[in-house]
């Protein structure tokens, strides 16, 4: 005759286990409210800057008590703030900086990482040792550089985009450098050896199947070149004095520290607009992004 296996019968949850669960999650929650209207908070402030036209931060409120689209109208009715002019030059300088550094970093790292030369280990060590030094140490012998250069070749000279253009490829490109050696480094050399096999060059392994494999790390790079140039202001305004060659927020930032210095409703109009085309990039490539973020082995 047959026994039945008797049932288990769950454990009664302990009530004090549950209360503890439940200021636990409270507790969680009140942080992150804290946390977002902490981030939250200023971009409201400049929302409610740019379409009220008091042109006051001190007495403005939650709300705009004036609302209406006055502001935006200044940036594109007043010349001494000409600022399509201004983001057609940062957007022009931080997309060649992205293309260009993705381009020369992602060669750079691949002959980092397959190639074996001498002083592979001392160039590795010298990129790693330059980034170390703040960019604000070399800005007096950059503005002489520059400054020498222009006179030989006016477009690598002072008041020149293409000058910006140069100055910040020297600087994103050393660590980017380690960041996709580490990615193609694991991508596995066996690839390479078939290749080879099949008669292909490096070259020819280097733009039909490296590079496409580091797709995600590729867009990496590109995000953060973008993001570090289009917001740049120390570098851009010693380099760019002259109105019509400056960059975004060099433009804005002088357009409020001239005579205008209370115009602070047409400069939150043209911060709200200057912050489009960055999301708008990272968000075509926040899946590749993603990706390059999450995976792939980092290995010296």
């Amino acid at each position: 005759m047959a026994t039945s296996t008797p049932v288990r019968r769950a454990p009664h949850p302990n009530p004090r286990a549950r209360r503890l669960k439940r200021w636990r999650q409270a507790g969680i929650a009140v942080i992150l409210t804290v946390s977002l209207a902490f981030v939250l908070f200023p971009l409201w402030y400049v929302v409610v800057a740019a379409f009220d036209d008091t042109d006051a931060l001190g007495t403005q409120g939650f709300w705009p008590k004036n609302a209406s689209l006055a502001n935006f109208h200044v940036l594109v009715d007043d010349p001494t703030f000409p600022f399509f002019r201004w983001l057609w030059n940062t957007l022009k300088v931080s997309f060649l900086v992205a293309g260009i550094s993705v381009v020369v970093t992602t060669m750079s790292a691949y002959a980092f990482s397959r190639f074996r030369f001498r002083g592979r280990q001392t160039l590795m060590r010298a990129i790693v040792l330059v980034q170390l030094f703040p960019n604000l140490l070399a800005l007096i012998a950059l503005y002489l550089m520059v400054q020498e250069a222009g006179r030989l070749l006016p477009v690598l000279g002072l008041n020149s985009n293409w000058t910006l253009v140069l100055i910040y490829l020297g600087g994103v490109l050393g660590g980017n450098v380690w960041l996709v050696k580490g990615y193609i480094d694991s991508l596995p050399k066996e690839l390479d050896e078939s290749a080879m096999v099949d008669g292909a060059t490096h070259a020819r392994i280097f733009w039909t199947i490296i590079l496409p494999l580091a797709r995600p790390m590729l867009a990496v790079i590109a995000v953060l070149s973008f993001v570090a140039t289009y917001g740049e202001l120390i570098v851009a305004s010693v380099l760019i004095t002259d109105a019509p060659e400056m960059t975004l927020p060099v433009g804005m930032w002088s357009y409020l520290s001239g005579e205008y210095t209370n115009r602070w409703g047409p400069f939150a109009a043209g911060a709200i607009l200057a912050a489009l085309p960055a999301l708008l990039f990272f968000y075509l490539l926040q899946d590749w992004l993603v990706r390059g973020l999450t995976s792939g082995a980092v290995k010296s």
